[in-house]
């Protein structure tokens, strides 16, 4: 029976070791990187995703909490990002993640912000990040 049970450590071993480890890493260090919008969902009766300040382009978040955001015409912001940890419940069984983004162009003095009620990392390179809106939900798709 040991003879078995050797080969199936080891190779256990192996399989976990050559996985990604992001799972484990807290929000604020797995964002960091540059991510791309991908798409924009609405659900939901009424809204229009015309009126969202991030519906197309690409982000760069920094450790430090600062952010470059370029949009499809190439205008570029700079600004800054927080997330929050929300408990729902003092026995901590329900946790999401908001996060808030502020951007200007130094160039026209445009200012976008906007605050995602909940990120979710669905995969090492996928986030979906939602604004709830009254009776409508807008779903955000981010890639690196």
């Amino acid at each position: 029976m040991k003879k078995i049970y050797t080969p199936a450590f080891v190779l256990s071993f192996l399989l976990l070791a050559g996985c990604s480890k992001d799972f484990l890493k807290a929000y604020d260090d797995r964002i960091v990187g540059t991510w791309q919008i991908t798409d924009v969902n609405k659900v939901g009766i009424g809204g229009n995703t015309g009126n969202l300040p991030f519906k197309d382009g690409s982000f760069s978040f920094m450790k430090d909490g600062s952010m470059t955001f370029t949009n499809s015409s190439g205008d570029v912001f700079k600004g800054t990002w927080d997330i929050q940890k929300k408990v729902m419940n003092d026995d901590n069984s329900s946790v999401y993640h908001s996060l808030q983004i502020t951007a200007v162009n130094f160039n026209t003095q445009q200012v976008l912000g906007e605050y995602y009620d909940d990120i979710n990392f669905t995969g090492t390179n996928h986030i979906k990040a939602r604004i709830i809106s009254g009776a409508h939900t807008y779903i955000t798709h981010l890639k690196r």
